[in-house]
């Protein structure tokens, strides 16, 4: 259990960083509106993402399973859908409204998907290096 939860604090704080970083790049070399979706939409899925590490490790302590039984999964599955409805909404409002570029928007939004390739690949790598020794 130790490896998944640092697998996901990596995913966490990498998140942050490809976000600083990727807004920053696309800042000096991008229009506005590019670097604004890259911003935007970078924030809208880690913002996402810790919202949903926080309610995974809430609803997943001992004592709220014992206590809620079979109707936690049902908790954790309503504030997921809210959490798509409301990220879906930003997204159309953004993209509908001309506010930001839609492939901006798209590069930010792949931010948690390079977060959780980059651990893949570290993960994947420190496992045959450890079985090569």
């Amino acid at each position: 259990m130790q490896d998944l939860e640092k697998i996901v604090n990596f995913v966490t704080k990498t998140n942050w960083l490809l976000l600083i970083a990727t807004s920053s790049l696309a800042l000096m070399t991008t229009p506005t509106k590019v670097s604004l979706g890259v911003l935007l939409g970078g924030l809208i899925v880690a913002i996402n993402f810790q919202l949903l590490k926080k309610t995974v490790v809430n609803n997943f302590r001992p004592d709220v399973v014992s206590e809620k039984g079979g109707s936690f999964i049902g908790n954790i599955l309503v504030k997921y859908y809210i959490r798509f409805v409301i990220s879906g909404g930003l997204i159309f409002l953004l993209i509908s409204n001309h506010i930001v570029h839609p492939l901006g928007l798209l590069a930010g939004l792949s931010v948690v998907v390079a977060s959780m390739f980059l651990a893949t690949m570290l993960e994947l790598t420190r496992l045959f290096f450890k079985e090569a020794v």
